[in-house]
């Protein structure tokens, strides 16, 4: 499905996935980078925004904005509680079943399409492997 390679750099540590691309992680108190926690945040709107968009401009109704701002309340010292995807978006002028078409995928695409929620809701296992 994928892999991301994570190592300690000079200024913290930084991601870097199979296609080149790169993201600093540093503690929740650094500065310019996302913590790991921010980054499953991101991963979980980034997955209902990336499968919701295709599926209404599909649909002929293409948002004039998409967006989600993704919070996280703390259960205890280290894990994490409820998350909240709170929608943002915007319906072109003069589409008046856009809103619907829009509430519809994104609930479908919440409860069963996106991989990131599916994994956060099932307690998907992790495995770690020492040298």
């Amino acid at each position: 499905m994928g892999s991301v390679r994570v190592e300690r750099t000079e200024d913290g540590f930084a991601a870097t996935n199979e296609r080149g691309a790169r993201i600093e992680i540093g503690g929740k108190d650094a500065d310019g980078v996302f913590s790991p926690v921010e980054l499953l945040l991101a991963a979980l709107g980034g997955c209902e925004l990336l499968t919701v968009e295709p599926l209404t401009a599909k649909r002929g109704h293409r948002l004039a904005r998409l967006a989600a701002t993704v919070e996280a309340e703390k259960s205890d010292k280290i894990r994490i509680g409820r998350v909240t995807i709170t929608y943002d978006v915007e319906a072109p002028l003069g589409d008046d079943k856009a809103d619907e078409v829009f509430r519809a995928v994104a609930e479908r695409v919440h409860e069963g399409y996106c991989t990131v929620g599916q994994a956060l809701k099932n307690e998907t296992p992790v495995v770690q492997k020492l040298p």
